[in-house]
């Protein structure tokens, strides 16, 4: 990533596509997602919401840079299930966002090419019904300090307009921010000269 590359294209909310082929069925789900951890609590819930379906077949791309992503076809022959939803991913330009095409098999064999048309239609149906949003990609630091500067600290932060994520007061103070990436020189050289404060960046959302 750039330095002057801090956006990323993400989905606000899940949303749902569909998508049919000589009596197969495939819905697609696509839902905004943070972490990998996500993904087992959903494939679960899909399942009980469609306990008939033969496939459960996902993609999904992480982090503001889009370099980790993972597939899986569930049973479909390789590469026409994971890798179309992923394509699909690739081609919209978004992260942070997985898809899971669950699939009623209808008795007829679509081959190849028609499985990959299928999941790939599937999951554009469903970006296609989603509201893609851009969001900043931001660094988190945790600012420590003595109580009696609060308020320098308190200052700067609403100066530079940072959200805050996680505070506690006590004789020592600390607060985790959330620091647009391209601002965070002018909020480091600004926390530089506040006497006696700590700060320490933590992850990148």
């Amino acid at each position: 990533m750039s330095l002057f590359e801090d956006t990323y294209l993400t989905i606000e909310e899940p949303s749902e596509g569909l998508f049919r082929d000589k009596g197969s069925k495939f819905i697609a789900y696509a839902y905004p997602i943070k972490e990998e951890a996500t993904l087992k609590d959903i494939i679960v819930e899909l399942k009980t919401l469609h306990p008939k379906a033969r496939h459960h077949c996902w993609a999904y791309r992480l982090t503001p840079d889009r370099s980790v992503f993972r597939l899986n076809d569930d049973g479909e022959p390789s590469g026409t299930a994971g890798r179309p939803i992923l394509n699909t991913l690739l081609s919209k330009d978004v992260t942070n966002v997985l898809v899971v095409v669950v699939r009623y098999f209808g008795g007829t064999l679509l081959g190849v090419p028609g499985l990959i048309n299928a999941y790939k239609t599937a999951t554009q149906e469903a970006l296609d019904a989603a509201k893609i949003i851009e969001k900043t990609v931001n660094d988190v630091y945790r600012i420590t300090f003595d109580y009696l500067q609060m308020n320098d600290v308190m200052r700067l932060v609403k100066e530079e307009n940072l959200p805050i994520l996680k505070q506690e007061f006590d004789n020592n103070c600390s607060m985790d921010v959330e620091v647009r990436k391209l601002l965070v020189n002018q909020v480091v050289r600004k926390l530089d000269k506040l006497d006696g404060i700590q700060y320490a960046y933590l992850h990148t959302l």
